[in-house]
């Protein structure tokens, strides 16, 4: 970020506004003094933590709450449990078999409603199909799947049996989807013949056909056969039927008993350079730490209705989808579809409908929908609402107060929540209990210590913006990343031996951190992460192409765009009808999230001496900033 620009946002960084939370929200909030609270569990951080794991079930209890040899962090040593035990038959034992677990809706108003009870039932089916197949603890699973309780379904019937599942959003197409299967060298991988976006049926399976062509390590795939036309009987033996499986495997199935350190899941996330990472996390510090943060974060209790509108192949999904709402044993609305389609007030009719108390969405979902105008969500009784949550990307003042007074009619809280897929929960939010300021994520959450540095570790003054770093451990921080430890250990060792999530932010007199943005060459398009280095190599795939950069540029709606600068072969004519066929290129490898919006051609990028793409200096240029030291530039 160019020094000018840095001047006038620590300016705009002193100019405070705070809204204070309803009285009746801050009496009934889990926790009303934050100041105490935190302070308690900074100075006794194991004691506040093993008394919050006390609130879950363990088969065995643990000797330690916490191993640090840095970088690498044990939590609940030697302690047994299962998350699935804890989501669903915990709550079953404790007389909550018949409450709803989760209401589907699509966009066309279909319903599907499902229990406690029938959750563990075609939990427990599935996972017994899978030991049919032969699959056992420590195998991994892909699952590509729509956003829909046999997606959950798919997640907890692996967990069930200590199998790593590893979902890769249904958006990615064949190229995404084969990196990630083959990383993680998964046995399986569950799919369905389709899913529903903007009324039409979107194909799956045909995707994941292709891509496990020729992978050895595939053996088996389980197709959700939508609309039951047979489909994986006319493919062979490789092809199972989700539905049979299910059916011929009912019975009880004993969940696994599972050390704290066993992995739970793997999700890949973008990097700066190099493939995507394989973000491992596992069992019992995820549980714990997931399992609070709803609670407290989103005031969770037993009658509350919860949305969270992300997708079960985001971190956020996996969070605050599927196991922090079940092991908190809330009922969850969840949808197949968009925000616009059939109409731009189809997430406030099913508010309304269903009486949602707690939403959660992303600051592009807002800033989408603020452009139909005030009048639409007018039209919908809202009054259930009490918590607006906001994820993926910092959420700019306009659109907070656009939220607040349209979706939260002034007497909501918006906690605004900060967190990575390598966090695996919130880091850094507002709570109900305490005064929000717009623009401002909040403060640390429990247990949590961050500091605002510079690249050295040396903290700086408030509303001085700088590398935002975790000084500490905490219970759902990821254990690795698979099979590339080196570069887990880079988190923990490029500033001093903080954490360093390499993004930017500043925090004031009061200890509100703001979020302005990445440090690194990850763009965030729409909320989700997606590397430079990604779309740059789906864009040399164009038998055309030379060389590729791609940057981030500020949008109004998605908070970045993508821009390509692409250099053409020799004697290659520059042309719209090229450009369209570099952007079809990079939609077959990745999928339409990381289609470039504009593409030029040039001559040459920019490089230091090593040959490495300087980005920044290609963003300097395009966005009119200083474009700063090029001591290291080659020409």
């Amino acid at each position: 970020m160019d020094k000018k620009k840095l001047e006038n946002l620590e300016v705009h960084l002193k100019v405070d506004e705070k809204i204070y939370p309803p009285k009746e929200i801050v009496e009934r909030a889990w926790i009303k003094d934050y100041e105490t609270v935190y302070k308690k569990s900074i100075e006794d951080r194991e004691v506040f933590w093993s008394e919050v794991a006390k609130e879950l079930e363990w088969f065995e209890p643990w000797d330690k709450v916490l191993e640090w040899e840095h970088p690498y962090a044990k939590w609940f040593v030697n302690g047994k449990t299962n998350i699935t035990y804890n989501a669903l038959d915990r709550h079953i034992k404790n007389g909550k078999g018949d409450k709803i677990a989760y209401i589907y809706v699509d966009e066309e108003g279909n319903e599907e409603k499902i229990t406690y009870k029938e959750l563990l039932e075609k939990v427990e089916a599935l996972a017994n199909g899978l030991k049919s197949l032969g699959l056992k603890k420590g195998d991994r699973v892909s699952i590509y799947m729509p956003n829909s309780i046999e997606a959950i379904a798919s997640m907890l019937a692996c967990a069930r049996l200590g199998i790593i599942h590893s979902v890769v959003f249904a958006g990615f197409s064949e190229g995404a989807l084969r990196m990630r299967i083959e990383d993680a060298q998964a046995r399986a991988v569950i799919t369905a013949t389709y899913t529903k976006r903007r009324g039409k049926k979107i194909p799956l399976l045909p995707t994941v056909e292709k891509t496990i062509d020729g992978l050895d390590n595939v053996e088996k795939v389980i197709v959700w056969d939508r609309d039951k036309e047979g489909v994986a009987k006319d493919r062979g033996n490789k092809f199972v039927d989700f539905n049979s499986l299910i059916e011929e495997n009912r019975g009880n199935c004993p969940p696994e008993i599972m050390n704290a350190e066993d992995p739970l899941f793997i999700l890949y996330t973008s990097g700066t350079t190099g493939k995507p990472k394989g973000v491992l996390h596992t069992t019992s510090g995820y549980m714990v730490y997931t399992y609070y943060t709803a609670k407290i974060v989103f005031d969770l209790h037993d009658e509350d209705i919860y949305w969270c509108t992300a997708d079960i192949g985001w971190i956020t999904g996996h969070s605050y989808i599927v196991y922090a709402p079940l092991v908190n044993g809330i009922t969850s609305v969840i949808m197949e579809g968009v925000p616009t389609y059939p109409h731009p007030g189809i997430w406030w009719e099913y508010v309304d409908k269903y009486k949602v108390n707690v939403f959660y969405t992303a600051p592009t979902a807002i800033r989408m929908l603020m452009k139909y105008g005030d009048e639409i969500p007018a039209k919908y009784d809202l009054s259930s609402l009490r918590i607006l949550g906001s994820v993926g990307e910092p959420i700019n003042p306009e659109a907070w107060h656009w939220y607040y007074e349209n979706i939260g009619r002034k007497r909501c809280v918006i906690v605004d929540t900060w967190w990575q897929t390598e966090t695996g929960g919130h880091i850094i939010t507002t709570i109900p209990s305490y005064p929000m300021k717009p623009g401002k994520a909040g403060k640390p959450f429990f247990g949590i210590e961050v500091a605002i540095v510079d690249k050295n570790g040396e903290e700086l003054p408030p509303n001085t913006v700088g590398y935002l770093v975790i000084k500490n451990p905490w219970p759902s921080m990821m254990r690795n990343c698979w099979g590339q430890p080196e570069r887990y250990k880079k988190y923990w060792t490029e500033i001093k031996n903080y954490y360093n999530p390499d993004d930017l932010a500043s925090i004031d007199e009061e200890g509100y951190i703001m979020i302005v943005g990445r440090a690194d060459d990850v763009i965030s398009v729409a909320g989700h992460r997606i590397g430079t280095m990604e779309v740059e190599s789906a864009i040399v795939e164009h038998p055309d192409v030379v060389e590729a950069a791609v940057i981030g540029k500020p949008d109004e709606v998605k908070g970045e765009r993508i821009k390509a600068f692409v250099i053409l072969k020799e004697g290659v004519k520059p042309s719209d009808e090229l450009k369209k066929e570099i952007q079809k290129t990079v939609r077959e490898i990745l999928g339409p999230i990381a289609i470039p919006e504009e593409i030029e051609f040039v001559e040459k990028l920019p490089k230091t001496r090593s040959g490495k793409i300087m980005r920044r200096v290609l963003r300097a240029k395009e966005l009119g900033m200083e474009i700063g030291d090029l001591s290291t530039l080659d020409d």
